[in-house]
């Protein structure tokens, strides 16, 4: 039997765990290469301005001010996978399982019978990228489950199955 860490999902989609554990599914990497894009646009853009404007204006030595943005380029390359793998979800009998975050990790549990709306969204950049993301909302107004970064046919076939086993486990309360 294949076992997956908890930790790292991979990016071969789910992983089989002991019969009582639930079986994770992690994001797709292309969450991780939208990210990445951004990461590099945005400060890529931010190292030009850092370097070329003091660089002229005030000389040469200023120009290494640079170096920060190019520090902050290459950290968050690394925060961003490790933030990507911390992604996963799990759909069992009674509930549906989002697992996230790095240093402070949370996990909800959304109940099928207490889901009122299941969203597939997708905007322009993730559109271009073939991702969507999945938005639950309940009756409780604290409830955070987003599925971002989702191929758009698992993204509609999650909500079809999760509008299914909702309205399923909701005629019965």
């Amino acid at each position: 039997m294949e076992t997956g860490s908890p930790d790292d999902p991979g990016t071969a989609g789910a992983t089989r765990a002991a019969p009582d554990e639930p079986v994770w599914t992690g994001l797709p990497p292309g969450l991780l290469h939208l990210r990445r894009l951004l990461l590099v646009v945005w400060l890529g853009l931010l190292t030009l301005a850092a370097g070329l404007l003091p660089g002229l204006f005030l000389g040469p030595f200023w120009a290494a001010l640079a170096a920060l943005p190019l520090a902050l380029t290459a950290w968050g390359w690394v925060m961003l996978e490790r933030n990507w793998r911390s992604w996963r979800y799990a759909e069992r009998a009674d509930d549906l399982l989002i697992s996230r975050g790095v240093l402070w990790r949370e996990e909800t549990v959304v109940p099928y019978g207490r889901m009122q709306l299941v969203e597939v969204t997708s905007g322009p950049v993730e559109r271009h990228f073939g991702l969507a993301s999945v938005q639950l909302h309940t009756a409780a107004a604290a409830t955070d489950a987003t599925i971002p970064g989702l191929d758009p046919a698992e993204a509609e076939r999650l909500r079809d199955r999760l509008t299914e086993l909702g309205e399923a486990r909701s005629a019965g309360l």
